[in-house]
């Protein structure tokens, strides 16, 4: 989310927020961080019958909020007509669908008929999934963070009928609590001061938006190009925050924040021999991911990572599954094979990508958005637990893996599993992770040793140790089959499955697997027919799924944002390295001249706004500039811009790049660990690009050998094309170079070039094996 520079004009935001109102500010009333984050307990089940408007919408998180007692509203011009025509503030609710404290708000007041009596009454209540309107989230967010420091889902702001923010914060508990006010206190209090000092708070919230759009009109002005010092500070910030013991960069929660890696690899692939900072920072990175595939945070038996660690271990996770983490994960893990070789590396990415194909795909090619951490644990059970879907109890584990150990007379696999990933009878999750008691005797498997640990114990060779642990995972994938499935939120983003088209399509380049690729066209495809306009040549944000699992979508669709253009471009650049099909470079370019079109700051500050600037009720048009779950669509685009004018020989997208690096200056130099993704297109700006043309027939043997070598090793900076010598093609009419590159001795040939400068053509993998050693 986007942070403020302008300290003065923060100032005045939370001066004013103070003058609102006479109850506690949000600082004052919002629990302690990690006590709130340890509470496991889930909303019941809706109220039977009843049905307001959201009935009507797609959105799961919406839906989700149907059948509440509150009277609520989309987002839309039907809420902000009521508000001014009842002269009522607007009470905002943000957050998704796999939100745990969204799910306790809504069981703990929204459910509540007394709470819901008085929302109705004194205010118009609208509901936001954030991901289907990340520009409505961003907005009040940022007034969120400016005004109480901080911020989180769910995200509760009470508006003027103009939209502009009086007073927010993020969960509320429905009553007075330790000398706090609750929920319904708040509203109450809230809707006694709009009657009787409506003008005072209507000129005071002006007064904050002022402040906020001074305060975030500022945030990008740059004079220079930042240089190297962004990467020595960079790498010095997250060094820091490194855990030696562990991995991670940062205190727990840990999340797994894949944009570090990026950088980390990236500095290393810049110099890989004699460069110490790049091989701390591939040491750093490697052993983050060793402890993180081992770990609770990952799910060894149904594959795929939870969204974070409550726990500096990367023991107990937060159980939901994001498609934009898997993604980014599966980069990273494919990305640390490729350097290393190692075979754990590549298991784990191929982890993650059973786990997407099977449970958050959809039959036409589109990747669904998340799986819940919350569950029933029986079919019976009235509430939903944390985990509840995951875990496992010693005697489950002792009746399920009773069968011998191949070989052994004495030995289970319940020896062997509950040996390997760390469980006992007692349950192995710690009081701080758990102090409501929701999993207690429960394990979350962790691996605390190794595979020869294990073997060593039980005196078993390493291969049949590993059979039996196999056996062991599926038949508890089998098993947890049976149990309740988290809801699925099965919206269909353009941002996110740009994300999971890089990682399938890096997975097709690097361990050589054609299904990878194949997923990944798969996915661009979908794209192209449901979330693209030919005729406009604009991306929509979202497409969702009807009872039948069919693509359906929303009676007006929402326009696609700047991180749906950046990360799909990202995605289908990746994928024509991976199927050397120019179709998808040539949507890539025409994505980016759109994008240009409808979110380039022209005004002389330059970068990219998240919106198009064509929603009145979008009171701010925000810049993203930090890198966080995701990365900022700012960061992304500089990236693509720079390996879009090397594919093109355009250098106005060069140049667009440096303009991005200028306006985002101060934020590289100040505190380049919170744009690392940003850092990483600064390093490839300022090294030289490596255009690898391989010359010959796509389907021949020997282009094949010379691509498979590519792809063996990691070049972080290079742009691959692959040209067949068809001077019609998209590439040929851009890069007049092509025409003149020729086979030699009639075989595939390989061209390594700097600048469009190129070396000696080789066609052997041995010689190109040295060439991209220079």
């Amino acid at each position: 989310m986007s942070f403020l520079h302008g300290g003065r004009h923060l100032l005045q935001v939370r001066s004013l927020l103070r003058s609102v109102a006479s109850h506690p500010t949000q600082s004052q009333l919002k629990t302690n961080f990690k006590e709130r984050l340890f509470v496991r307990t889930m909303a019941t089940g809706q109220s039977p019958g009843h049905q307001n408007r959201l009935a009507q919408e797609k959105s799961p998180y919406l839906l989700q909020h149907a059948s509440n007692p509150v009277d609520w509203y989309p987002w839309g011009k039907e809420a902000f007509d009521k508000a001014k025509t009842e002269n009522k503030p607007i009470f905002l609710s943000v957050g998704y669908s796999t939100c745990h404290w969204c799910h306790v708000m809504e069981r703990e007041s929204f459910e509540n008929a007394d709470i819901g009596k008085i929302m109705n009454d004194n205010f118009v209540c609208i509901k936001v999934d954030r991901e289907e309107r990340p520009d409505v989230d961003r907005v009040y967010m940022t007034f969120v963070q400016a005004t109480s420091g901080g911020g989180g889902w769910p995200m509760s702001v009470w508006l003027t009928p103009d939209l502009k923010p009086i007073v927010g914060g993020t969960y509320f508990p429905p009553h007075d609590r330790f000398g706090r006010p609750g929920f319904g206190t708040i509203l109450l209090s809230l809707a006694k001061q709009w009657r009787e000092k409506k003008s005072a708070m209507e000129q005071r919230s002006s007064s904050i938006l002022e402040a906020l759009v001074q305060a975030t009109s500022s945030a990008s002005e740059g004079e220079s190009l930042p240089g190297n010092e962004c990467m020595e500070k960079c790498y010095q910030q997250l060094t820091e925050s490194y855990d030696k013991r562990f991995g991670g960069f940062g205190d727990a929660p840990k999340f797994p924040q894949p944009v570090n890696f990026n950088f980390m690899f990236r500095l290393y692939g810049c110099k890989p021999e004699g460069h110490q900072q790049g091989k701390n920072g591939l040491e750093m990175t490697l052993h983050t991911l060793r402890m993180m595939a081992k770990g609770g945070i990952h799910d060894h038996v149904s594959q795929g990572f939870h969204r974070y660690s409550t726990d500096q271990y990367w023991h107990v996770p937060h159980f939901e599954k994001m498609l934009y983490d898997q993604g980014q994960l599966a980069v990273s893990y494919v990305d640390a094979y490729q350097i290393t070789k190692e075979e754990v590396f590549a298991d784990v990415a191929k982890d993650i990508f059973l786990y997407v194909s099977r449970d958050l795909s959809n039959k036409n090619g589109g990747f669904y958005s998340a799986e819940d951490a919350d569950s029933l644990q029986t079919t019976d059970a009235e509430h939903k637990k944390e985990g509840a879907f995951c875990v496992w109890k010693d005697a489950e584990l002792m009746e399920l893996l009773g069968d011998k150990v191949e070989g052994s007379d004495a030995v289970t696999l319940a020896d062997v599993f509950c040996r390997h990933y760390g469980v006992t009878k007692e349950g192995n999750v710690d009081f701080e992770q758990d102090p409501h008691g929701e999993l207690k005797s429960q394990n979350v498997l962790i691996v605390r040793g190794s595979l020869q640990d294990t073997a060593s114990q039980f005196n078993l060779d390493l291969a049949v140790t590993e059979r039996a642990l196999a056996k062991s995972r599926q038949i508890l994938h089998d098993q947890r089959q049976k149990r309740p499935r988290p809801h699925l939120d099965d919206k269909m983003l353009t941002a996110w499955n740009g994300l999971m088209i890089s990682g399938f399509a890096r997975g097709g380049q690097v361990l050589q697997d054609q299904q990878y690729t194949d997923r990944a066209v798969q996915a661009a495809e979908f794209i192209r027919q449901y979330l693209y306009n030919p005729d406009t040549k604009c991306l929509l944000r979202s497409a969702y799924c009807d009872i039948d699992g069919q693509v359906t979508q929303i009676s007006e669709p929402i326009n696609g944002f700047v991180d749906d253009y950046a990360f799909l471009i990202r995605g289908l650049l990746d994928l024509y390295e991976a199927s050397y099909d120019q179709t998808w470079l040539q949507w890539a370019c025409e994505l980016q001249q759109k994008q240009d079109e409808l979110f380039w700051d022209d005004t002389g500050n330059s970068g990219y706004f998240s919106g198009a600037g064509n929603d009145p009720s979008i009171l701010l048009r925000l810049k993203e500039d930090q890198d966080g779950a995701e990365p900022s669509g700012n960061s992304v685009s500089a990236l693509n811009l720079l390996r879009l004018s090397h594919f093109t020989d355009n250098t106005a997208w060069k140049e667009r790049a440096e303009k991005i690096f200028t306006a985002f200056e101060n934020r590289l130099k100040k505190i380049p660990m919170a744009l690392p993704e940003m850092v990483s297109a600064l390093l490839l700006y300022l090294s030289t690009p490596k255009q690898i043309i391989i010359h010959g027939d796509k389907e021949a043997s020997d282009t094949k050998e010379l691509l498979s070598c590519i792809h063996s090793q990691f070049l972080p900076n290079k742009v691959l094309i692959l040209s067949d010598g068809d001077s019609s093609s998209f590439l040929s009419t851009k890069l007049n170079l092509l025409s003149t590159l020729q086979k030699k001795d009639g075989k595939a040939t390989a061209y390594v070039c700097e600048n469009y400068q190129c070396q000696l053509p080789v066609n052997t993998v041995a010689e190109l094996q040295e060439l991209l050693k220079r």
